[in-house]
């Protein structure tokens, strides 16, 4: 069954739009790829509660201000993944605190740097989204 999944692209600050906040997996699918912080949405639950509890969940920080950015389909038939993926874009306050048990590193990249690493899901589509705004 398709899921519904969110997405954030989170900013150091408004100022600083081409730079972007990536985590690195450590669960399947994609365990060792880059991403952005987000996952499933819960029964009962917004997209946009979703984004904030998953950006918390992953890296400890707050997602501030997020603003609805496109729809991706991701469909990975070789993990058996079917999802539709809301993107958020934004900032968030606090300090990065990683779950060891879904991310082990995180890092700040420029834009450019984020889309020569090797993303999880439709990532690179959503980021080269976000750098035509």
């Amino acid at each position: 069954m398709t899921k519904a999944t969110v997405a954030a692209i989170i900013a150091p600050n408004a100022n600083t739009r081409s730079t972007v906040l990536l985590t690195r997996r450590n669960v399947h699918p994609f365990k060792g790829f880059w991403c952005l912080p987000g996952g499933h949405i819960d029964q009962g639950e917004t997209a946009l509660a979703a984004v904030i509890r998953e950006v918390a969940e992953e890296t400890g920080l707050i997602f501030t201000d997020p603003t609805f950015l496109c729809f991706s389909d991701e469909i990975f038939p070789q993990y058996n993944f079917h999802a539709v993926a809301l993107a958020f874009y934004g900032t968030a306050s606090g300090t990065v605190r990683l779950m060891p048990e879904e991310v082990d590193e995180y890092g700040w990249f420029a834009i450019d740097e984020a889309l020569s690493l090797q993303l999880a899901f439709n990532h690179e589509q959503l980021l080269k989204r976000y750098a035509k705004l």
